[in-house]
């Protein structure tokens, strides 16, 4: 995939480890996954309508190696994304960005956008709810960080100081959300504390 100004887009998602010692490595999900499952949770249970959204994709090049077959073989996003969930709960719309790392001691703020941070920001100017969740696949956690927790470390970064933030930061200030097997990782809980 190419962006409008003809960059390439690399991913910066990761698997899960599978670490045998982990109590849940073996379940082999990524954290998109994860999310994915616990947001049909909480559709299905009608908790919560929580829904990724789409990457608007430009088609540029298809082969039709067969009648019935159809590859992609070139395209670009239409334009930069905001963020990757969004939807209601309880009244207020909710907004979150999530990130992997392989990383062991800090979180690179590379993986975030200058106007992904302008829109969740907007989000909260406007009384909606907006937040990171960040896995740290090799520990096998996931956390819920608040959005104005994320403010100083940003500013720094924009300053020419510090571009991440210490894993020890995100497990003091953030949210560790334990795994569970039907809503796997139950963001919405913490929600429930921070907001209502």
């Amino acid at each position: 995939m190419n962006y409008p100004n003809g960059k390439k887009h690399a991913s910066t998602r990761s698997s899960a480890v599978t670490n045998s010692d982990n109590a849940y490595s073996n379940r082999g999900m990524t954290l998109e996954d994860d999310i994915n499952i616990t947001n049909s949770f909480y559709l299905d249970s009608n908790i919560a309508v929580i829904h990724k959204k789409p990457t608007p994709v430009q088609i540029v090049k298809v082969n039709y190696p067969r009648r019935s077959a159809a590859v992609i073989t070139e395209g670009y996003f239409k334009q930069a994304s905001t963020t990757d969930y969004n939807g209601v709960y309880r009244g207020k719309h909710i907004d979150f960005e999530a990130k992997e790392t392989k990383n062991k001691t800090r979180f690179p703020l590379a993986n975030i956008h200058d106007h992904q941070l302008n829109h969740m920001r907007a989000v909260e100017k406007h009384g909606g709810i907006s937040f990171l969740l960040i896995r740290f696949s090799q520990f096998d956690e996931t956390y819920l960080f608040p959005l104005e927790k994320l403010f100083p470390y940003w500013d720094d970064k924009l300053n020419g100081e510090r571009k991440s933030i210490p894993y020890q930061d995100i497990k003091n200030d953030g949210y560790l959300i334990p795994f569970h097997y039907q809503k796997r990782i139950d963001y919405l809980a913490i929600i429930d504390k921070l907001y209502f």
